[in-house]
């Protein structure tokens, strides 16, 4: 059954559609290249920085679903700092989020580009945005339908490496370990690298308007898609770690490719790829779509253009959203390399959802009930600044920039007000 929320989206989303949406998120491209920066990072304590992660991301993500639960409109922490804790909080969580993740966008279609036709990568990139965008114009339940044989294609080819590794002569259980070499800031600093993978649950909360009976469907949806998205981690984390190896993880450009070479089954490698080049492309898909929809709430309460806030008649999307979101991430990816250069997007993702436990913080009086959103909310301001410096610098630019921005339009509003 189809509904229409308030706003003039439609209501098309069940709890499997939002579960398979926030997947296509989760594992994405970062079970592919997460894996290596985090074994340089904490060596064998990868497994460890995998459990922080996972146990942060379950606290943001029960935040989340109460939140949305309450507050089933698109913007995601967007709008739960707006409602919960002030304007301010909610546009800073927004802000942080946009260009961060519009910054996301462009690497992702880079690396489509860059496993389909590495010598064409910015004009393959260009094609895939304008291709998802235009996916996306017709309508969610159309990209919920793209993004579950994108699931679908990424698990088939995770199982392939995960049964080849463990059934090879080459995995040793000795390369597992929770030693750390680097202490607890290795740890720490690997974490916050692997909870960027885990962070695509935020899709199905920015979606708020667009599932049915979002009360009950978000609440399911969000710890379905997070548990299933961590069985997938760990099961990789181990498979690769014990035909590498920490070391020889962290050394590796493409470690999922060169755990099936060193398993003895190189004929598998251009299967790898494929599945890296279908994680992007599953990755971007719903990375748009949180975008967009943040933009239309942003531009509802006229943080961003008004006319950004505009729902289709037909489709029932936010199409000038889209549109403008599309541009934008196509220019980048036509012109400009990011990927070596979103450190920063970790950050404002940390910051968005330090927000939204802050938010739930609020929700219920009572220790029990703020257990899980303290522990987030000190988890993330602790691994955002367990970041490399330089993320750490970039992550903070934005946000000043964002703070200006926000300024600025209260003291226009102001001067609007007093004529």
């Amino acid at each position: 059954m189809t509904t229409r929320s308030g706003s003039g989206l439609r209501r098309t989303l069940g709890v499997g559609d939002a579960v398979v949406i926030g997947l296509g998120a989760m594992v994405g491209a970062g079970i592919f290249a997460a894996l290596a920066p985090a074994a340089q990072a904490a060596g064998p304590g990868l497994l460890l920085g995998l459990a922080v992660a996972a146990v942060i991301a379950y606290c943001n993500a029960t935040s989340s679903a109460r939140l949305a639960a309450l507050y089933p409109e698109s913007g995601g922490t967007y709008v739960y700092g707006r409602e919960r804790l002030g304007e301010f909080w909610g546009y800073l969580a927004g802000w942080a989020f946009v260009v961060g993740k519009t910054a996301s966008c462009a690497a992702m279609a880079l690396t489509v580009g860059a496993y389909l036709w590495p010598g064409q990568a910015h004009a393959v990139a260009v094609a895939v945005v304008v291709a998802l965008t235009a996916v996306n114009y017709g309508g969610v339940r159309k990209s919920a339908w793209l993004t579950r044989v994108i699931v679908a294609v990424v698990l088939a080819v995770l199982a392939s490496v995960v049964v080849v590794c463990l059934t090879s002569g080459q995995a040793v259980a000795g390369r597992l370990s929770f030693a750390a070499p680097g202490g607890a800031g290795g740890v720490l600093q690997a974490a916050g690298l692997l909870f960027f993978a885990f962070a695509g649950y935020a899709r199905i909360a920015t979606l708020g308007e667009e599932v049915r009976d979002p009360a009950r469907t978000v609440r399911r949806a969000i710890p379905l898609a997070l548990g299933i998205a961590l069985v997938v981690y760990v099961t990789v984390a181990v498979a690769v770690l014990s035909v590498l190896g920490a070391r020889g993880l962290g050394d590796s450009g493409a470690p999922l490719a060169d755990a099936v070479r060193a398993a003895g089954v190189p004929e598998l490698t251009p299967v790898v790829r494929v599945g890296a080049a279908a994680a992007a492309l599953g990755s971007l898909l719903a990375l748009i779509l949180g975008v967009s929809r943040t933009v239309l709430a942003m531009a509802r309460d006229r943080h961003l253009p008004g006319f950004l806030s505009a729902v289709h008649p037909r489709f029932q999307v936010p199409h000038r959203a889209e549109a403008a979101v599309g541009a934008v991430v196509a220019v980048l990816a036509a012109t400009v390399d990011v990927r070596g250069a979103i450190g920063f997007s970790s950050f404002g993702v940390l910051v968005y959802y330090a927000v939204a436990n802050a938010s739930a913080w609020t929700l219920r009086p009572g220790p029990v009930a703020r257990v899980l959103p303290a522990v987030g909310l000190a988890g993330c301001l602790v691994l955002a600044f367990s970041l490399p410096g330089m993320s750490v610098a970039l992550g903070a630019g934005v946000l000043a920039v964002g703070t200006a921005a926000y300024a600025a339009y209260g003291v226009r509003r102001w001067r609007v007000a007093g004529r």
